[in-house]
């Protein structure tokens, strides 16, 4: 697994590019201010991702707490 020969596809670039620009900066410094998504990028880094697949990844779970948070209503609660 893992070596199928398949060349690797690039991240889409489907979806708002405003909201992309918007969570690229906050993503670099949570990666370095945060403790648990240092601690996923860490994690990510081990497993061979490059470093823009990183940054990604961190804007994901980002973008996931901005929803919760504003879904909730709730005050943020590090």
């Amino acid at each position: 697994s893992g070596t199928s020969g398949r060349p690797t596809t690039p991240i889409t670039k489907v979806g708002s590019t405003h909201l992309r620009r918007a969570l690229f900066m906050p993503a670099m410094t949570a990666r370095n201010n945060n403790p648990l998504l240092k601690t996923f990028a860490d994690r990510l880094q081990e497993n061979g991702k490059k470093p823009k697949q990183i940054i990604i990844g961190i804007m994901r779970k980002l973008l996931h707490q901005i929803y919760g948070i504003l879904k909730s209503g709730e005050p943020y609660n590090p």
